[in-house]
């Protein structure tokens, strides 16, 4: 009786910690979506449509995340707040897994500390954890199938290996980095056969063939399904070719660079929760259940790590892929700390490590508690994302919602999907970011190139000019074509329109106002609208 009646008090605190966060995911819902939510909500709202990936959206990611995007918006809403109504549920369903994970291999105390940890680091703004980027999408199916692999081996059951393996290739089908979460899933699985320093190949075959199998079958399913759209050239170019050239643009050395100047952003508001997290590493060494995990605790941390280092851009929200096995050493660390002093003569202390990590958990919130507590979802994206013009894409695609001719194609020069979203009209060209374009790449001429035939044969109704450096990525490399086309084609088929400048704060002018207006900003957004002398 006593034992149920705790382990209802673990689950009555883990729903206090997901709703405490859900509430605050809440209060931000209405957060302008940045860019890569952008083309991830574009996409979404294209195969909603029946228009596959690829066609009028070319992107290196893989297309589970426009899946999920698609499913969200289908259920909350072509809004930023459907959306991000969507991600509070992801980020709760992934907190519980974190519990249950860390549970079954550490104890419910363990579970409850690690799913704390979870939930605040993967709500913070130094992993600007309030945007649905695909990394959010890539945790939660991974830990389903980590966990299911473990069920597995306990159980010795085929079909969880390969329901194991489909969600595993679902973390890859999301971003390609998941694919390494699939590996660990492999290697975990032939270390579990081992027996008298000898693995044991006529268990590990069936098992692991049905692991490989679930692994490979959804990405098998989307290429057929690719084929049969007739997508499947631009599909592979764009997330194999192409991206092997874009993994390749950053050298080590820099990437080194990034990664020591990221990791202590991202680590800084919860930099007590990382120290506990590297105690529970240490616990390898002088605690007897971490030690009788030491696979699969190194083995999860390394592969985590490896995720987050493909092209070493080490993007602040990358981090988000470490943060479940940050949480599990966390919840080792308080839970084994707890644990040895019970078992000890110094009994009374056992309050000490739950202690040193509420401590820890309300520093934290302590530090970020205005963006946590006080700052409006405008507020809280301007600070977040500073020069980055995402509060003035909301307003710009609501006017070009309200005026472009339904049916009409856009574009936008610059790297603002969003505004597709926000406009629902269509592109005019594939390249809904230029970033590619900009690229010390050997496609990129090539690339401007066929960006500008799109458009030109498109003929667009509007044309978005994002006069935002952040948002072009122009380098001083850069190819220029795109620029010198633009500013003829623009002067001699589009009036304009439009312009938001970004000052503080940022002024829109519209209408016939704008033509004698000059901008005060040097980042500012122009609206087009063509002549309809050249229609």
């Amino acid at each position: 009786m006593k034992r149920g009646v705790t382990q209802y008090w673990y689950f009555g605190v883990l729903l206090l910690v997901i709703l405490f966060f859900a509430l605050i995911r809440f209060h931000l819902r209405e957060c302008p979506l940045e860019r890569d939510e952008g083309e991830y909500a574009y996409a979404g709202q294209l195969m909603l449509q029946g228009i596959p990936p690829y066609q009028l959206v070319y992107s290196m990611k893989l297309p589970g995340t426009f899946a999920a995007y698609s499913l969200v918006l289908a259920l909350f809403g072509q809004t930023p707040g459907g959306i991000h109504l969507g991600l509070l549920l992801v980020n709760a369903a992934t907190t519980f897994l974190v519990f249950l994970l860390a549970r079954r291999l550490f104890g419910p105390f363990a579970g409850l500390v690690a799913a704390a940890s979870y939930a605040l680091l993967s709500t913070s703004p130094s992993v600007v954890g309030f945007a649905g980027h695909a990394t959010h999408f890539v945790v939660l199916p991974a830990l389903g199938g980590i966990l299911l692999l473990l069920m597995g081996i306990d159980a010795k059951r085929i079909w969880l290996f390969f329901c194991s393996g489909v969600l595993l290739g679902l973390a890859f089908l999301m971003k390609q980095p998941g694919i390494l979460f699939a590996v660990f899933g492999v290697l975990y699985l032939a270390k579990s056969e081992y027996r008298d320093k000898r693995l044991d190949w006529r268990a590990l075959a069936p098992k692991a063939a049905a692991l490989v199998l679930g692994t490979v079958l959804p990405f098998a399913v989307t290429c057929v399904a690719f084929f049969a759209a007739g997508s499947f050239q631009k599909f592979w170019f764009w997330t194999f070719q192409y991206a092997r050239e874009y993994a390749s643009i950053m050298g080590i050395w820099y990437g080194l660079f990034l990664l020591r100047w990221n990791a202590a952003l991202v680590v800084k508001p919860a930099f007590w929760i990382w120290a506990i997290a590297g105690v529970g590493f240490s616990a390898l060494w002088w605690n007897r259940k971490a030690r009788a995990q030491w696979a699969f605790l190194a083995g999860f941390i390394l592969f985590s790590f490896l995720a987050v280092c493909p092209g070493f851009y080490f993007r602040q929200h990358y981090f988000i892929l470490m943060l479940p096995a940050v949480a599990l050493l966390a919840g080792v660390a308080v839970s084994a700390a707890r644990q040895s002093l019970l078992e000890s003569r110094h009994r009374a202390w056992s309050f000490l490590p739950v202690l040193v990590f509420l401590v820890a958990f309300a520093d934290s919130i302590f530090l970020q508690r205005e963006y946590l507590f006080t700052m409006d979802p405008l507020t809280a994206c301007q600070t977040v994302y500073v020069a980055n013009p995402f509060p003035e894409a909301l307003q710009i695609g609501e006017y070009l919602r309200s005026h472009a001719t339904p049916g009409a194609r856009i574009a936008v020069l610059g790297s603002e999907p969003e505004i597709y979203f926000y406009a629902h009209r269509h592109s005019a060209t594939g390249y809904i970011y230029t970033y590619s374009l900009m690229e010390s790449q050997p496609y990129a001429l090539q690339m401007q190139k066929q960006m500008i035939a799109e458009i030109e044969a498109a003929r667009p109704e509007f044309v978005v000019f994002v006069n935002v450096p952040m948002s072009f990525g122009r380098l001083p490399n850069s190819e220029r074509l795109i620029f010198s086309w633009a500013s003829v084609y623009l002067h001699s088929q589009y009036e304009k329109v439009g312009t938001a400048d970004m000052n503080e704060p940022t002024q829109y002018v519209w209408g016939d106002a704008v033509q004698s207006y000059q901008p005060r900003s040097r980042s500012f957004i122009d609206v087009f609208k063509r002549k309809q002398s050249v229609d």
